[in-house]
């Protein structure tokens, strides 16, 4: 896994992110939440899952190592 998934998942996310098949939808998940915004909380550990994963796998370590020289 490197530049190129996370890139991919980037751009899924970019499009999902549109999430214009929930807006006629009036439904409540568990009770309480409206659906829209039961989406958008799932979406957001999905992007903070995405930004981990940018880190893990396709952090430029060079800037890093460069950063680091005296």
């Amino acid at each position: 896994m490197g530049k190129t998934a996370v890139w991919s998942l980037f751009v899924i996310l970019f499009f999902l992110h549109q999430d214009f098949w929930w807006w006629e939808d009036s439904g409540l998940v568990l009770g309480f939440m409206p659906l829209g915004l039961a989406y958008h909380a799932a979406f957001s550990i999905a992007c903070a899952f995405l930004g981990w994963l940018a880190i893990r796998f396709a952090w430029p370590h060079d800037l890093e190592k460069f950063a680091e020289e005296e």
